[in-house]
Formats: structure tokens, sequence, C-alpha cells
């Protein structure tokens, strides 16, 4: 027996249902209106046992922007990225709107794609990582009129807003710190295969340092893989056979640093006096090796919460930025026992 399809709850059901009329539903479902804590709560209430689910296309539609932000992700792979995500849905999370993403895994013309996606959906605004992007990805956006907030860097002139700090000045900073620290013979582990542009800010910064110092870059290796802590022992063993091997390694991120300790620490590695090594970002996970590693602390949530207000045009006196504006909200060096 074929069953028949049953009818959608109504805002009219909700009505009878609370006890109300239609029009102090509508308030209610779209956080307009003055409405007591009590009415509030019986019709929200009554929409959950009749199972109503709010079309908030139709609205969005009517007037031409959804509740949704647009959100292009270099890759899944790197908590770095979740904890941004985490500030932007934090924020947007109490203003009705969802974020909806895509992830381009530091390719610039798969960002294009997500880019024109993304913006068919017409979203109240887009949050795009790093200032490198296609002149057709930046063209989309120009013609679709929406607000973008682009995080992570601010080493370079933004469509419209950028959150975050400078790549290059942070490299600077490692390479600073490992000099006075008397380190001289240097190496440089990456991954992604170059893609990460920000990664590449830093060791130029990293590299500007040394070569004025007078110091040795004994090697550039950037593997093709996923950063992670796997890739980061293997490709660590892979230098330290070497017969110039040097004395410091600096690693595009924590994830291949903390693959270093574990390395060293399984073949009796000294560290740091046969090896020092830093990283960057300064992830949670840090605080559970048995070294502590030197790294660049980054205010990732607060990027995502900036951005998340920049591009929804929530502006704070306090803000007190422009429609282009450069935020640059600092890192912080973590001295750790590892250099």
């Amino acid at each position: 027996m074929r069953l028949g399809k049953t009818a959608a709850p109504t805002m009219d059901d909700i009505a009878i249902e609370a006890g109300v009329s239609q029009m102090t539903v509508s308030r209610v479902m779209r956080g307009a209106g003055k409405t007591s804590r009590e009415v509030r709560e019986r019709v929200e209430q009554a929409a959950r046992r009749l199972g109503y689910v709010q079309n908030r296309l139709a609205s969005a539609l009517r007037e031409e922007m959804t509740p949704l932000v647009a959100v292009v992700l270099p890759t899944l792979g790197n908590r770095v990225f979740s904890e941004v995500l985490t500030g932007l849905n934090e924020t947007l999370t109490g203003k009705m709107i969802q974020p909806v993403f895509g992830v381009s895994e530091y390719s610039l013309e798969r960002e294009e794609e997500i880019v024109r996606e993304l913006l068919a959906w017409r979203p109240r605004g887009i949050v795009l990582p790093g200032l490198e992007h296609t002149d057709a990805t930046r063209a989309a956006i120009r013609a679709s009129g929406v607000r973008v907030a682009e995080v992570m860097d601010i080493d370079g002139v933004p469509m419209s807003g950028a959150f975050g700090i400078s790549q290059a000045e942070a490299g600077r900073a490692t390479a600073r710190y490992m000099l006075e620290r008397g380190y001289r013979r240097f190496g440089y582990i990456g991954s992604q295969g170059g893609r990460d542009l920000r990664a590449a800010k830093r060791y130029s910064g990293f590299w500007e340092v040394i070569r004025e110092a007078g110091a040795q870059m004994a090697l550039h290796q950037v593997s093709d893989a996923p950063s992670s802590m796997v890739e980061g022992r293997k490709m660590t063993a892979d230098v330290l056979d070497r017969s110039d091997a040097p004395e410091a390694l600096y690693y595009s991120n924590d994830d291949l640093a903390a693959g270093g300790i574990m390395h060293c620490l399984s073949n009796g590695i000294d560290i740091p006096g046969s090896l020092a090594l830093a990283g960057f970002n300064g992830l949670a996970f840090l605080e559970a090796l048995p070294i502590r590693l030197t790294t660049i602390e980054t205010p990732r949530l607060d990027m995502g919460r900036r951005a998340a207000l920049y591009v929804t045009n929530s502006r704070n006196s306090q803000d007190g930025w422009a429609d282009t504006d450069v935020v640059d909200l600092g890192f912080r060096l973590v001295h750790g026992d590892s250099c």
C-alpha cells in the first residue's frame, strides 16, 4: 500500500497549538517585534511538537539574500582552520545565520570554483583564507556585491577587510629568536607541495633574517603530502640522515614540528643540544608533548569572530574598522624548551 504524503505543519497550525495569532507566530519565528518570554516559549514548544521547520529561503529570496555566510577553507586536515570556523560559527549562530563552506586544498583554481558555487546561494558575506586569489574569483565577488573578509594574513592589499597576522613577520620573529639562542646552520621543513602561500611568506621572512645575519640555510625541504605529525617525523628522519644536517629546524607548522620531536625522542637525539626545533600556530595539543615546542601562537578564534562580524555588517564602535581595512590581531612567540 502506498502511503499518502503528510502535509507539513504551517504557522497557522502552530498558532492554534500555542493559542496565539498567526502574526505572533511570525514575529517569534523572525525574531522581530516584542513578545513576552512566556509567549515565545509557547510558540517554540508548539513548533517542536508539530515538527515545524521554518522555510527561511522564501523570505530570504524576497530580500535577495539568504541567512548564510560562505566560507572557503584551505583544508580540513589542520586544526588551525577548525578553530577559525569555530569562531565564525559562535558569532553567526547568535545572529541566526549559518556558515556554509567548501574546501580548496590550497588550490586557487578550486577556490574559484567554490566561490562561484557559494555565491549562487546569495550569501550575506564570504570569508576567504589569505589575500591571494585568481582574478576571476575577485571579479565574481565584486559583481556579487557581498562583503568579503580575508583571514589569517595581512601581508598584502585586501578586497575588503583582512583579519589576521603578518605571516612574514612571524617568520622573522622566529629567526631572530633562534639566532639569539646561538644557532647558525638552519633547515626548513614544509608540506602541501608549497601551495600554502602563508607558509611561503613565513619562510621568506625567516630566510630574510637568516641571510642578513650571515647565517646558513642548509636545506629547504617541502613535501607534497598533507601536513601531519607522521609526515613531520618522516621528513625529520630524512633530513638528519644527510651529511649536511642542520643544527636547527624551522617547520611550517606545529604538526610537522611535533613529528620532529617524536622522531628525536624515539632515537635518542638530544633536544635542543643536538637539534633545535621551532614550529608555528601554538596548537593546544602541544601541551601533551614531553618537550615544550618553541612556536608562534596565533589568535585563530578571534580571526573567525572578527570576520563573522565584518561580513554580517555588525559593527561596534570599539571595532573601528572601515569598509576596506586591515586588522592586525598580532601573535605571541612561545619560548619553549626545543630551542
